[in-house]
Protein backbone atom coordinates (compact mmCIF):
# COMPACT_ATOMS: atom_id res chain seq x y z
CA UNK A 1 0.00 0.00 0.00
CA UNK A 2 1.44 3.38 -1.02
CA UNK A 3 1.10 6.09 1.61
CA UNK A 4 2.09 9.65 0.71
CA UNK A 5 2.47 12.41 3.27
CA UNK A 6 2.52 16.01 2.06
CA UNK A 7 3.90 18.47 4.58
CA UNK A 8 7.11 18.90 6.50
CA UNK A 9 8.19 19.99 9.95
CA UNK A 10 7.38 18.42 13.30
CA UNK A 11 3.81 17.46 12.41
CA UNK A 12 4.96 15.28 9.53
CA UNK A 13 7.70 13.60 11.56
CA UNK A 14 5.14 12.50 14.16
CA UNK A 15 3.06 10.81 11.45
CA UNK A 16 6.15 9.15 9.94
CA UNK A 17 7.27 7.83 13.34
CA UNK A 18 3.93 6.08 13.70
CA UNK A 19 3.92 4.50 10.25
CA UNK A 20 7.54 3.59 9.50
CA UNK A 21 7.71 0.31 11.45
CA UNK A 22 4.92 -1.25 9.43
CA UNK A 23 6.70 -2.82 6.46
CA UNK A 24 3.51 -3.39 4.48
CA UNK A 25 3.29 0.40 4.00
CA UNK A 26 5.39 2.05 1.30
CA UNK A 27 6.02 5.53 2.68
CA UNK A 28 6.79 8.68 0.70
CA UNK A 29 7.07 12.23 2.00
CA UNK A 30 6.75 15.35 -0.13
CA UNK A 31 8.65 18.05 1.75
CA UNK A 32 8.17 21.82 1.46
CA UNK A 33 11.05 23.94 0.14
CA UNK A 34 9.92 27.40 1.28
CA UNK A 35 11.51 27.67 4.74
CA UNK A 36 13.78 30.73 4.81
CA UNK A 37 14.32 31.25 8.54
CA UNK A 38 17.09 30.27 10.94
CA UNK A 39 19.87 28.14 9.46
CA UNK A 40 17.84 27.68 6.27
CA UNK A 41 18.39 31.37 5.49
CA UNK A 42 22.15 30.77 5.52
CA UNK A 43 21.80 27.61 3.44
CA UNK A 44 19.83 29.53 0.82
CA UNK A 45 21.76 32.79 0.82
CA UNK A 46 25.36 31.60 1.28
CA UNK A 47 25.33 28.17 -0.35
CA UNK A 48 22.56 28.62 -2.94
CA UNK A 49 20.81 25.46 -1.77
CA UNK A 50 17.16 24.82 -1.04
CA UNK A 51 16.21 24.58 2.67
CA UNK A 52 17.32 21.37 4.32
CA UNK A 53 15.73 21.33 7.79
CA UNK A 54 12.50 19.52 6.85
CA UNK A 55 14.47 17.03 4.76
CA UNK A 56 16.70 16.36 7.76
CA UNK A 57 13.68 15.90 10.02
CA UNK A 58 12.09 13.48 7.57
CA UNK A 59 15.31 11.46 7.30
CA UNK A 60 15.50 11.13 11.07
CA UNK A 61 11.80 10.26 11.33
CA UNK A 62 12.18 7.44 8.79
CA UNK A 63 15.42 6.19 10.36
CA UNK A 64 14.89 3.10 12.51
CA UNK A 65 17.77 3.34 14.96
CA UNK A 66 16.89 0.27 17.04
CA UNK A 67 18.82 0.64 20.27
CA UNK A 68 21.59 2.76 18.74
CA UNK A 69 20.75 6.45 19.02
CA UNK A 70 24.27 7.77 18.40
CA UNK A 71 23.80 8.55 14.71
CA UNK A 72 20.43 10.18 15.33
CA UNK A 73 21.78 12.33 18.19
CA UNK A 74 24.77 13.36 16.08
CA UNK A 75 22.57 14.38 13.15
CA UNK A 76 20.24 16.30 15.50
CA UNK A 77 23.01 18.09 17.39
CA UNK A 78 22.50 21.86 17.36
CA UNK A 79 25.40 24.19 18.12
CA UNK A 80 24.56 26.50 21.01
CA UNK A 81 27.67 28.67 20.68
CA UNK A 82 30.34 29.62 18.19
CA UNK A 83 30.40 32.60 15.85
CA UNK A 84 28.79 31.76 12.54
CA UNK A 85 27.81 28.25 13.60
CA UNK A 86 25.46 28.93 16.54
CA UNK A 87 21.93 27.68 15.86
CA UNK A 88 22.94 25.32 13.06
CA UNK A 89 22.40 21.59 13.33
CA UNK A 90 25.23 19.25 12.43
CA UNK A 91 22.79 17.37 10.19
CA UNK A 92 22.18 20.46 8.05
CA UNK A 93 25.91 21.11 7.71
CA UNK A 94 26.54 17.49 6.72
CA UNK A 95 23.81 17.74 4.09
CA UNK A 96 25.36 20.94 2.71
CA UNK A 97 28.69 19.13 2.44
CA UNK A 98 27.12 16.07 0.79
CA UNK A 99 25.23 18.22 -1.72
CA UNK A 100 28.53 19.93 -2.61
CA UNK A 101 30.31 16.58 -3.00
CA UNK A 102 27.60 14.93 -5.11
CA UNK A 103 26.39 18.01 -6.97
CA UNK A 104 22.77 18.33 -5.80
CA UNK A 105 20.43 18.14 -2.83
CA UNK A 106 18.56 15.24 -4.44
CA UNK A 107 21.73 13.14 -4.65
CA UNK A 108 22.54 14.09 -1.04
CA UNK A 109 19.11 12.84 0.10
CA UNK A 110 19.66 9.51 -1.66
CA UNK A 111 23.09 9.10 -0.10
CA UNK A 112 21.80 9.77 3.41
CA UNK A 113 18.96 7.32 2.78
CA UNK A 114 21.67 4.73 2.11
CA UNK A 115 23.67 5.73 5.19
CA UNK A 116 20.56 5.51 7.40
CA UNK A 117 19.22 2.36 5.63
CA UNK A 118 15.95 4.13 4.87
CA UNK A 119 13.38 2.52 2.57
CA UNK A 120 10.91 5.41 2.26
CA UNK A 121 11.14 8.25 -0.25
CA UNK A 122 11.84 11.86 0.71
CA UNK A 123 10.91 14.18 -2.14
CA UNK A 124 11.40 17.96 -2.34
CA UNK A 125 8.14 19.42 -3.61
CA UNK A 126 10.08 21.63 -6.04
CA UNK A 127 13.68 22.22 -7.04
CA UNK A 128 12.99 25.87 -7.90
CA UNK A 129 14.08 28.72 -5.63
CA UNK A 130 10.88 30.50 -4.64
CA UNK A 131 9.44 32.45 -1.72
CA UNK A 132 6.07 32.05 -0.05
CA UNK A 133 3.83 35.14 -0.23
CA UNK A 134 0.77 35.85 1.93
CA UNK A 135 -1.97 38.38 1.31
CA UNK A 136 -3.97 39.58 4.32
CA UNK A 137 -7.51 40.84 4.83
CA UNK A 138 -6.25 44.41 5.30
CA UNK A 139 -4.53 44.30 1.90
CA UNK A 140 -0.92 43.97 3.11
CA UNK A 141 1.37 41.50 1.34
CA UNK A 142 4.26 39.76 3.14
CA UNK A 143 6.92 37.69 1.39
CA UNK A 144 9.00 35.07 3.18
CA UNK A 145 7.93 31.93 5.03
CA UNK A 146 9.73 32.98 8.21
CA UNK A 147 7.96 36.35 8.38
CA UNK A 148 4.58 34.73 7.66
CA UNK A 149 5.20 32.00 10.23
CA UNK A 150 6.09 34.41 13.03
CA UNK A 151 4.01 37.56 12.35
CA UNK A 152 4.05 40.70 14.43
CA UNK A 153 0.29 41.20 14.11
CA UNK A 154 -2.61 38.76 14.29
CA UNK A 155 -4.42 39.03 10.96
CA UNK A 156 -6.21 36.58 8.73
CA UNK A 157 -4.50 35.34 5.59
CA UNK A 158 -6.75 35.51 2.53
CA UNK A 159 -4.38 34.01 -0.04
CA UNK A 160 -0.94 32.45 -0.41
CA UNK A 161 1.18 31.89 -3.51
CA UNK A 162 4.81 31.62 -4.59
CA UNK A 163 7.08 34.29 -6.03
CA UNK A 164 8.29 33.40 -8.56
CA UNK A 165 5.97 30.53 -9.42
CA UNK A 166 7.59 27.15 -8.81
CA UNK A 167 7.19 23.97 -10.86
CA UNK A 168 6.54 20.69 -9.08
CA UNK A 169 9.36 18.16 -8.89
CA UNK A 170 8.52 15.33 -11.31
CA UNK A 171 9.22 12.81 -8.54
CA UNK A 172 6.54 14.50 -6.45
CA UNK A 173 4.01 14.19 -9.29
CA UNK A 174 4.81 10.49 -9.69
CA UNK A 175 4.42 9.93 -5.94
CA UNK A 176 0.94 11.48 -6.05
CA UNK A 177 -0.01 9.35 -9.08
CA UNK A 178 0.91 6.06 -7.40
CA UNK A 179 -0.46 6.88 -3.94
CA UNK A 180 -3.33 4.91 -2.42
CA UNK A 181 -3.67 7.43 0.42
CA UNK A 182 -2.52 11.04 0.62
CA UNK A 183 -2.10 12.47 4.12
CA UNK A 184 -2.33 16.23 4.67
CA UNK A 185 -1.18 17.63 8.00
CA UNK A 186 -0.76 18.10 10.82
CA UNK A 187 1.34 21.24 10.66
CA UNK A 188 1.06 24.98 10.24
CA UNK A 189 -1.84 25.40 7.84
CA UNK A 190 -0.40 27.95 5.42
CA UNK A 191 3.37 27.73 5.88
CA UNK A 192 3.65 23.95 6.01
CA UNK A 193 0.66 22.13 4.50
CA UNK A 194 -0.70 24.55 1.90
CA UNK A 195 2.73 25.89 0.93
CA UNK A 196 3.19 22.58 -0.90
CA UNK A 197 -0.20 22.71 -2.59
CA UNK A 198 0.44 26.07 -4.30
CA UNK A 199 3.42 24.67 -6.21
CA UNK A 200 2.41 24.41 -9.88
CA UNK A 201 1.27 20.88 -10.68
CA UNK A 202 0.64 19.60 -7.14
CA UNK A 203 -3.01 20.63 -6.86
CA UNK A 204 -3.77 19.38 -10.35
CA UNK A 205 -2.16 16.00 -9.64
CA UNK A 206 -4.13 15.61 -6.40
CA UNK A 207 -7.35 16.33 -8.27
CA UNK A 208 -6.55 13.65 -10.87
CA UNK A 209 -5.39 11.13 -8.28
CA UNK A 210 -7.54 8.17 -7.32
CA UNK A 211 -6.00 8.20 -3.84
CA UNK A 212 -8.12 8.75 -0.75
CA UNK A 213 -7.34 12.03 1.02
CA UNK A 214 -6.85 11.97 4.78
CA UNK A 215 -6.64 15.36 6.50
CA UNK A 216 -5.31 15.51 10.07
CA UNK A 217 -6.60 18.56 11.92
CA UNK A 218 -4.33 20.69 14.08
CA UNK A 219 -4.66 20.64 17.86
CA UNK A 220 -4.15 24.31 18.70
CA UNK A 221 -4.51 27.62 16.91
CA UNK A 222 -1.56 29.66 15.69
CA UNK A 223 -1.23 33.42 15.50
CA UNK A 224 -1.56 34.71 11.97
CA UNK A 225 -2.82 31.42 10.55
CA UNK A 226 -5.60 29.66 12.45
CA UNK A 227 -6.55 31.89 15.38
CA UNK A 228 -10.38 32.16 15.70
CA UNK A 229 -10.72 29.31 13.19
CA UNK A 230 -12.88 26.22 13.83
CA UNK A 231 -12.34 22.73 12.45
CA UNK A 232 -15.01 23.36 9.82
CA UNK A 233 -13.23 26.52 8.71
CA UNK A 234 -9.91 24.66 8.70
CA UNK A 235 -11.34 21.92 6.51
CA UNK A 236 -12.97 24.37 4.11
CA UNK A 237 -9.64 26.13 3.53
CA UNK A 238 -7.84 22.84 2.85
CA UNK A 239 -10.51 21.70 0.41
CA UNK A 240 -10.48 25.07 -1.37
CA UNK A 241 -6.74 24.81 -2.00
CA UNK A 242 -6.68 21.16 -3.10
CA UNK A 243 -9.84 21.56 -5.18
CA UNK A 244 -11.58 18.40 -3.98
CA UNK A 245 -13.26 16.95 -0.91
CA UNK A 246 -11.23 15.04 1.65
CA UNK A 247 -12.30 11.46 2.34
CA UNK A 248 -11.39 11.38 6.04
CA UNK A 249 -10.84 14.13 8.59
CA UNK A 250 -9.14 13.23 11.88
CA UNK A 251 -9.93 15.45 14.88
CA UNK A 252 -8.50 15.17 18.37
CA UNK A 253 -10.97 14.76 21.25
CA UNK A 254 -8.35 13.96 23.89
CA UNK A 255 -7.35 16.30 26.71
CA UNK A 256 -4.52 18.75 26.07
CA UNK A 257 -1.85 18.60 28.85
CA UNK A 258 -2.76 21.31 31.37
CA UNK A 259 0.59 23.12 31.70
CA UNK A 260 1.13 23.34 27.95
CA UNK A 261 -2.47 24.42 27.42
CA UNK A 262 -2.11 27.24 29.95
CA UNK A 263 0.99 28.53 28.15
CA UNK A 264 -0.96 28.62 24.89
CA UNK A 265 -3.79 30.53 26.56
CA UNK A 266 -1.35 33.18 27.81
CA UNK A 267 -0.27 33.71 24.20
CA UNK A 268 -3.86 34.12 23.05
CA UNK A 269 -4.18 30.71 21.42
CA UNK A 270 -7.04 28.24 21.75
CA UNK A 271 -8.10 24.70 20.96
CA UNK A 272 -9.50 24.58 17.43
CA UNK A 273 -13.17 23.97 18.19
CA UNK A 274 -14.90 20.94 16.71
CA UNK A 275 -18.04 22.30 15.08
CA UNK A 276 -18.41 19.57 12.45
CA UNK A 277 -21.26 17.15 11.95
CA UNK A 278 -21.43 14.25 9.44
CA UNK A 279 -23.91 16.19 7.33
CA UNK A 280 -21.55 19.13 6.84
CA UNK A 281 -18.92 17.31 4.78
CA UNK A 282 -19.12 14.49 2.31
CA UNK A 283 -16.22 12.61 3.84
CA UNK A 284 -15.92 10.83 7.17
CA UNK A 285 -15.10 12.60 10.44
CA UNK A 286 -13.04 10.55 12.87
CA UNK A 287 -12.79 11.79 16.44
CA UNK A 288 -10.20 10.19 18.72
CA UNK A 289 -7.62 10.93 21.40
CA UNK A 290 -4.61 11.92 19.28
CA UNK A 291 -2.64 14.18 21.62
CA UNK A 292 0.77 13.38 23.11
CA UNK A 293 1.09 13.73 26.87
CA UNK A 294 4.91 13.69 27.14
CA UNK A 295 6.47 17.17 27.55
CA UNK A 296 8.31 18.66 24.56
CA UNK A 297 12.01 19.27 25.21
CA UNK A 298 13.52 22.06 23.13
CA UNK A 299 17.01 21.59 21.68
CA UNK A 300 19.80 23.62 23.20
CA UNK A 301 20.61 26.50 20.89
CA UNK A 302 17.21 26.42 19.15
CA UNK A 303 15.86 29.98 19.05
CA UNK A 304 12.76 29.37 16.93
CA UNK A 305 9.22 29.14 18.29
CA UNK A 306 8.15 25.48 18.58
CA UNK A 307 4.86 23.71 19.26
CA UNK A 308 4.39 22.63 22.87
CA UNK A 309 1.38 20.43 22.08
CA UNK A 310 1.81 17.68 19.52
CA UNK A 311 0.10 14.61 18.16
CA UNK A 312 1.07 11.18 19.48
CA UNK A 313 2.59 8.97 16.76
CA UNK A 314 1.16 5.70 18.13
CA UNK A 315 -2.33 7.14 18.55
CA UNK A 316 -2.23 8.56 15.03
CA UNK A 317 -1.13 5.23 13.59
CA UNK A 318 -3.94 3.44 15.39
CA UNK A 319 -6.57 5.61 13.70
CA UNK A 320 -4.84 5.70 10.31
CA UNK A 321 -4.47 1.92 10.39
CA UNK A 322 -8.23 1.59 10.86
CA UNK A 323 -8.74 3.68 7.75
CA UNK A 324 -6.20 1.80 5.64
CA UNK A 325 -7.48 -1.68 6.47
CA UNK A 326 -11.21 -1.07 6.64
CA UNK A 327 -11.43 0.85 3.39
CA UNK A 328 -13.31 -1.02 0.69
CA UNK A 329 -10.87 0.14 -2.02
CA UNK A 330 -7.94 -1.48 -0.24
CA UNK A 331 -9.88 -4.67 0.49
CA UNK A 332 -10.85 -4.89 -3.18
CA UNK A 333 -7.19 -4.59 -4.22
CA UNK A 334 -6.17 -7.18 -1.65
CA UNK A 335 -8.82 -9.59 -2.88
CA UNK A 336 -7.74 -9.15 -6.51
CA UNK A 337 -4.12 -9.78 -5.52
CA UNK A 338 -5.15 -12.93 -3.68
CA UNK A 339 -7.07 -14.19 -6.69
CA UNK A 340 -4.10 -13.57 -9.02
CA UNK A 341 -1.84 -15.64 -6.80
CA UNK A 342 -4.49 -18.33 -6.46
CA UNK A 343 -4.78 -18.65 -10.27
CA UNK A 344 -1.02 -19.01 -10.59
Amino acid sequence: MNILLIGGGTGSTVVIEGLKKHKDLNLSVIVGMMDDGGSNAVVRDEFGLLPLSDIRKSLLALYDSGNNEVLRNLFMYRFSSGEGIKGHTLGNLLMVAMADILGSEVEAIEMFKTIFSINGDIIPVTLDDSRLVAEYEDGEVIEGEHLIDEPEDDRNITKIYLNPAAKANEDAIRAIERADYILLGPGDLYTTTLANIVVDGIKESIQKSKAKIVCIGNLMSKKGQTRNLTQLGYLEIVEKYIGRDVDYFLINNGKIPTKAYERYLKKGEHIIADDLSPEEIKGKIIRADLVATAPVVKDKGDKLERSLVRHDSKKLFRELNKIFYSDSTFLSKLFKTFLSYYKD
